[in-house]
């Protein structure tokens, strides 16, 4: 049996029926709990996105969003949802759609929980994430599920979303434009020159910005996913454009494809169950949410409330999903290209090259590669962040620990380009499965928490009728005990939401 058997049927193993239950219950459960919070918030949601705020935290809350976006928004968005829709069909997307939008409640919860439980060193330094709060929510008898989180969350990094599957997407799409290329021999393998130096720069590129540290992280993510966002959603918006008279049958493929994939693609595509499979594990994938990522980063805001930030925190998933993915989703369903046999990148490329018009359709490759090494680049920034966050709840704030863990990421970065694309994605989805699992049980003992926070929050701050506006500024504000929930000082955590809730302290160096 091949290494790469044998890593599919762990992949299907891992992927199975009670993970994908799992998922989407914790996220209906999440939705239906805060009464469609998702919706209703949305729009105040993204208000809070650019509004500044005093507290203890490293980042802005936009630049706290913007490095989970780094880390989100990524080949998963390009490379990942062709896959999904080569293996299960264009109803794969629906499942997508799905999963995103349950998963928005996730990330709404993983974003207070993060704010609610973190850790403030002596010197400022800000940390929070999962394992946090599933050992200061829950208890230390608990600590082990927050160790085997960390330890997942550092093979992701190291083995899966961080850098195999992004740095390889890269050079899949390198590879197909400049087939041409010389051939150079290296791990016994030949491989394109043009490969072989895309990685090498790319390692170098990665190894320079990781020195800055957070900060940096955050000035670069602020400054390039914006901008990268808007380009790719553009060129997918004249695709969509210029064959609008096939959208229709497109969403019709989408949607009969969820529940009947050979109804629409007759012995290509798999099964239901292969389509929900393909959809959530690469929208999990994608948008993280429930993975425990995306609150590490959000840990790291600058506010008073966690609700604020959980709020700004969902607008990461429908970013991510509801938008990018679904113009790729739409752009490879209307031009057909998941139907010819390509992998990877090259369905994507495909897409582009069908449905760009005049000119556009010839620089089609060019682009998509541009598109991608941005996406790739940010991801790849930010989850060596989360990596090392994981690292630091593991052996303590050890310089050697963290410099040792940034050699071996930049090494995993060089050797990405040489892995096949199936072994790539199916690692990744792997560990994405295992980090998720021990994420999504806390999250669960830990929704009465949510639930609470959720509640007092709306009736400290209520909706007003004129587009859901904040109290007005100097507006007086009553205490938290008066809506039911009892805080401690911002700068020593926050106290125990009742007798049983475990108490929570600050921990200096």
């Amino acid at each position: 049996m091949s290494f790469d058997a044998i890593i599919k049927a762990v992949d299907d193993f891992v992927w199975g029926i009670p993970l994908i239950v799992l998922i989407l219950g914790t996220g209906i459960y999440f939705t239906v709990r805060l009464l469609f919070l998702p919706v209703r918030k949305l729009g105040r949601a993204f208000r809070y996105m650019f509004k500044k705020e005093e507290g203890e935290g490293e980042v802005s809350s936009f630049g706290a969003l913007c490095t989970a976006l780094s880390a989100t928004i990524g080949t998963g968005n390009i490379v990942g949802v062709a896959t999904a829709i080569a293996a299960g069909g264009p109803g794969a997307l629906f499942w997508m759609w799905l999963a995103a939008f349950f998963g928005m409640a996730i990330k709404y919860a993983e974003g207070l929980l993060a704010v609610k439980y973190r850790v403030v060193h002596a010197d400022g330094h800000t940390l929070g994430g999962p394992f946090y709060y599933i050992e200061n929510g829950l208890g230390r008898r608990w600590k082990f599920l927050a160790i085997i989180f960390a330890i997942f969350g550092m093979c992701v990094g190291l083995f899966g979303i961080g850098t195999f599957s992004q740095v390889n997407s890269i050079t899949s799409a390198v590879d197909s434009i400049f087939s041409q290329a010389p051939v150079l021999t290296l791990f016994g393998r030949e491989y394109n020159l043009a490969v072989i130096i895309a990685g090498v720069l790319l390692t170098a590129a990665v190894a320079l910005v990781l020195l800055g540290g957070i900060r940096r992280i955050a000035k670069v993510s602020e400054t390039v996913v914006p901008f990268m966002v808007i380009v790719y959603v553009l060129i997918c918006l004249i695709i969509l454009f210029a064959n609008i008279t096939a959208i229709p049958q497109a969403l019709s493929q989408i949607f009969v494809g969820a529940f009947n994939p050979k109804a629409v693609a007759g012995g290509v595509a798999g099964s239901m169950i292969v389509a929900m499979q393909s959809g959530i594990a690469r929208g999990i994938f994608s948008n993280e949410a429930g993975l425990g990522s995306a609150p590490i980063a959000a840990a790291s805001a600058k506010t008073r409330e966690p609700v604020r930030q959980g709020l700004v925190s969902m607008t990461g998933t429908f970013l991510d999903t509801l938008v990018v993915c679904t113009m790729t989703g739409l752009a490879i369903v209307i031009t057909g290209a998941w139907n010819g046999g390509k992998e990877g990148v090259n369905i994507t490329m495909e897409a582009f090259v069908q449905g760009l018009p005049g000119f556009l359709s010839a620089a089609a490759p060019v682009l998509l590669m541009i598109c991608l090494i941005f996406f790739a680049f940010t991801t790849i920034l930010g989850w060596n962040f989360y990596g090392e966050r994981c690292l630091e709840y593991l052996t303590g704030r050890k310089k050697a620990a963290l410099y040792a863990y940034r050699i071996a990421y930049i090494a995993a970065v060089f050797i990405g380009p040489y892995m096949t694309i199936a072994a790539v994605w199916n690692i990744a989805d792997i560990f994405n499965g295992l980090m998720a699992l021990p994420n999504l049980i806390a999250l669960l003992l830990l929704s009465g928490v949510v639930a609470r926070e959720t509640k007092s929050y709306f009736k400290r701050f209520p909706t007003m009728k004129s587009g859901e506006l904040l109290p007005p500024e100097g507006a007086e504000i009553p205490p938290a005990e008066q809506a039911g929930v009892l805080y401690g000082k911002e700068n020593e955590g926050t106290s125990p939401q009742n007798e049983d809730d475990p108490p929570i302290e600050k921990r200096g160096d």
